[in-house]
Parts: C-alpha cells; sequence; structure tokens
C-alpha cells in the first residue's frame, strides 16, 4: 500500500521550486501527496506537479521576516498535520538550515517517519538521517533525499524542474520576440543596483532586443523606473502563474539569483543570471537549463550570505558589463 507522504519546504518560492524533482519522485511512489510551505512559497507550490494538497505556515525559524513563536498557530499546524494521517514526511532544508524544529512538530503531529538532511545530533526526531552529499545543488540535494527515503522519479522523468502549463500571456507581452529583465530580488545582494539596471535595459535595446521588465507589486517603483520610455513595464501586474507564462514566452530572461531564475528554469527558458557569491553557485545556479552566470566570484562578500551588499559600490554585480550582458544573452539565443 502507498503511504501518505508529506513534504516540508518552509522559505522562499524559488526554494520550492527546487523542490519539484523531489515531490514528483514522491508523487510517483505516494497515494497522497502534500506540500508544507510557508507563505511566499505558496504561489510555487500550487504549481507543482503532482501535488494534492498545499499547507501553509509561517514558520518562525526561516524567512527574512519571522512572525514571533506563538502557541495558537503552532496547534493550528500541529491539527491539520494530524488530521491528514501522513506514513511519511520529508523535511526539505538548504544546507546552511536545521530540519529539527520542523521535525520536531511532525512527531509532535504523530507522523510515526520523518527524514531530513541533518548535520546535527537529531535524537528521535529523524527516522533517517541522511547526509548531503558534497557539492551538491539544491534540487539535486532534495531528489537524493527523496531517493534514499525510498521514492525514485517515475520513467520518462528526466529530474529538471518544472510546472503546471503555464498560461499564453501574449495578451501583457505582445507577440513579437523579447527578452525578461528582472531587476528586483527579495535580497538586495543579490541583484543590480537600480541605475544599473537602467542602463542594461538601454544596451539591451539598443543592440535590437525588445525588452520586458517584470517584478511584483512592492517593486512597480523600481520597474518602472528600469524601464523608462524603451522597455515595456509588467512589475505589478501578473501573478505568479502570469509571470511563470511571460518568462516562458521570453527568449532569454537576466536576472539575479532569486525566484525568477528558478522559475525561467522550471518553463526551460535560458538564464542570464547575475550570481553574487554571498552564496555558492554550485548550489543555486539555474538547473537544468541553458544558463549564463555574471558576477565577480572572488568578490569580498563571497560566502557571507549577506542580505545588503557589505561592500561600497556593489562590485560583484554592478562591475558586470553591458557587453557581458549582451554576449550572454547572445550566446543563449544561439542555443535555442
Amino acid at each position: 500500500m502507498r503511504p501518505r507522504t508529506l513534504v516540508v519546504r518552509l522559505d522562499s518560492a524559488g526554494d520550492v521550486l527546487l523542490a519539484g524533482p523531489a515531490v514528483r519522485a514522491v508523487a510517483a511512489g505516494s497515494a497522497y501527496t502534500v506540500v508544507l510551505c510557508g507563505p511566499p512559497g505558496e504561489p510555487a507550490a500550487r504549481l507543482l506537479p503532482g501535488v494534492d494538497e498545499v499547507l501553509v505556515h509561517d514558520a518562525p525559524w526561516v524567512g527574512l521576516d519571522p512572525p514571533p513563536a506563538r502557541r495558537e498557530t503552532t496547534d493550528a499546524l500541529l491539527d491539520a498535520v494530524c488530521a491528514r494521517r501522513f506514513d511519511r514526511a520529508l523535511v526539505l532544508a538548504s544546507y546552511h538550515q536545521s530540519p529539527l524544529p520542523a521535525a520536531l512538530l511532525l512527531k509532535l503531529a504523530g507522523v510515526p517517519w520523518v527524514a531530513a538532511d541533518s548535520e546535527h545530533y537529531p535524537g528521535a526526531l529523524l527516522d533517517l538521517r541522511h547526509r548531503r552529499a558534497p557539492h551538491r545543488h539544491e534540487a539535486r540535494a532534495a531528489l537524493d533525499l527523496a531517493e534514499a527515503s525510498g521514492f525514485a522519479l517515475p520513467p520518462g522523468d528526466d529530474g529538471a524542474l518544472g510546472i503546471t502549463a503555464p498560461p499564453d500571456t501574449t495578451p501583457l507581452t505582445g507577440a513579437d520576440p523579447y527578452v525578461v529583465v528582472h531587476p528586483g530580488a527579495a535580497v538586495g545582494a543579490r541583484a543590480w543596483t537600480p541605475e544599473r539596471a537602467v542602463r542594461a535595459v538601454a544596451a539591451l535595446e539598443g543592440a535590437g532586443h525588445r525588452v520586458v521588465v517584470t517584478g511584483g507589486p512592492a517593486e512597480k517603483e523600481l520597474t518602472a523606473a528600469v524601464a523608462g520610455d524603451c522597455a515595456l513595464d509588467l512589475g505589478g501586474r501578473t501573478s505568479f502563474l502570469e509571470l511563470a507564462g511571460v518568462l516562458a514566452g521570453a527568449a532569454a530572461v537576466v536576472t539575479g539569483n532569486t525566484g525568477p531564475s528558478h522559475l525561467a528554469a522550471a518553463v526551460g527558458t535560458p538564464v542570464v543570471c547575475l550570481f553574487a557569491p554571498v552564496v555558492p553557485a554550485e548550489r543555486w545556479a539555474p538547473y537544468r537549463v541553458p544558463h549564463v552566470l555574471l558576477g565577480r566570484p572572488d568578490a569580498p562578500c563571497a560566502g557571507s550570505r549577506a542580505r545588503e551588499c557589505p561592500v561600497p559600490g556593489h562590485p560583484c554585480l554592478d562591475s558586470v558589463t553591458d557587453a557581458e550582458v549582451l554576449a550572454g544573452v547572445g550566446s543563449l539565443l544561439r542555443t535555442r
């Protein structure tokens, strides 16, 4: 009898997208598959193939602005998990995060078997304490855990990122070919400064590319400034699903190491990724899609996990030249 399985990934939309191959493996071997995610990850979780249900919990141990720990919200989560009578649970977390707070709650909710990567002694909290292979990409590490838990991708699944079919967003973008520039990021250290993004859009337009600028509702001022008079500004005008459609229709996407980079990979669009070395590219680069990484991997911020650039002038990304951007886009267009 196939198990009822819970997959936990509590942080950002990009992280949830990277869990997609592991979720598909779990779904292939489960009778019922649920993803437990945080509020930022919910739109991505609802697009993952194989998911029967999504539960949302704003955990106080993850996120950029975590809520305080509250008895009532914790009790609500325990009740929701307990009611679904899971047989197994996999807790997915980044290499620098601990899965043990989530594992504790799952055990209190009666989940009999819990697996996670853990460098810390888990006591009775984990039934499978898996060890992540060195230098593993986050998506591959999550799939490794699923496989160690007895799940495998179904025949014909190549293990790339993927979502359910995105919509046709031609009414938003127009029918002519275009390149997307996504200038924002939840973590400022991972994006160009606005002034640098403005120059990049001008260079792309000057080289003959039609540019579409994307961003969330809180980034409308940024996208308007970056688009200026020469690019199409879609800042704040797309849902997450519509953004997937816009990225799917693009010839290439220029973005920082942020959610849209992984969303572009999930719809198969090549990515020019402005990769600040605050986290390692081997773990977070666009996965299984043609891509070019731009930035200075030897910058002083390397490995710092800084949210805001600690170096004056943001040299790791703002020193990327227009010629490098145009060459990156050009090389990816040739692959298509």
